[in-house]
């Protein structure tokens, strides 16, 4: 397949490290001109320079706070104009259900379910107006099997399971498809630090992170953490003219899990 994405522009949220920057080399590698997205200039500036080494197509800086509305205002007058929006800001962490406090809740609905709202209601129109786009929502293996550790980002990534498919009725027959991706636990240098604060801080990376898995996800199939690239291939098939046909659904590349209400 020839995933060609030539005389698009793609805004990947949160896309400064992780899984956000994967998706942002491959949309790149695909031919789209790509906005990077963080909150500070500087780290998006970097990693600009990182993704520009590697490949032969135009960067666009949009930085800004999105969890609040003036810092999505500022990207969306920086960037008025996407063909190819991944919702991919996120926030995690492991902490006792009865600890967490009301204003941590509202942090992690503000950061990883309103944060994507705003932005697909500021660009889902001028996508159905031109009669092509592409709406991407990050979700979580934890939005199904959610974790007794992460029941408040489990909440959050549950409530992006039904923003995109609410999207997606929104844009029907439109030619603007809405998606969602349930991305298992992945390895980055963020998940590499929450695997240590709950295995052996002693034990090879190899090591603890297959302990973590056997320990605290036994339902996945892989039995290893998902590398971003494996996450960033399904979003780069998504924005393509390839997967015209898919919309409104939630695509799975969480490891096989086998405790899932998806089939």
């Amino acid at each position: 397949m020839r995933l060609d994405l030539g005389g698009r522009t793609a805004l990947v949220t949160g896309s400064t490290q992780g899984i956000g920057e994967a998706i942002a080399a491959g949309l790149a590698a695909a031919g789209a001109r790509v906005a990077v997205n963080g909150r500070t200039a500087d780290k998006v500036s970097a990693t600009i320079d990182r993704l520009a080494a590697a490949a032969d197509t135009e960067f666009v800086a949009a930085p800004g706070d999105l969890a609040t509305e003036d810092g999505a205002a500022a990207v969306v007058g920086a960037l008025p104009q996407v063909d190819i929006l991944v919702n991919n800001l996120g926030i995690f962490g492991a902490q006792d259900p009865l600890s967490i406090t009301d204003e941590q809740w509202r942090r992690y609905f503000d950061v990883n379910v309103l944060s994507a709202v705003r932005l697909t209601r500021a660009y889902l129109p001028g996508m159905t107006e031109r009669g092509w786009g592409r709406v991407q929502h990050i979700a979580s293996d934890s939005a199904i099997a959610t974790p007794a550790e992460m029941i408040h980002y489990g909440m959050s990534k549950t409530a992006l399971l039904a923003v995109s498919r609410g999207f997606a009725k929104a844009a029907a027959g439109t030619g603007v498809t809405v998606n969602s991706v349930i991305a298992g636990p992945t390895h980055t240098g963020g998940v590499e630090d929450f695997v240590y604060s709950l295995v052996d801080k002693s034990l090879p990376w190899e090591r603890a992170q297959r302990e973590f898995m056997r320990l605290h996800r036994p339902q996945s199939l892989l039995g290893r953490l998902i590398e971003p690239e494996e996450i960033a291939n399904m979003c780069v098939y998504l924005a393509s003219p390839l997967a015209s046909a898919t919309t409104g659904g939630a695509l799975r590349v969480d490891g096989g899990y086998v405790d899932s209400i998806l089939p």
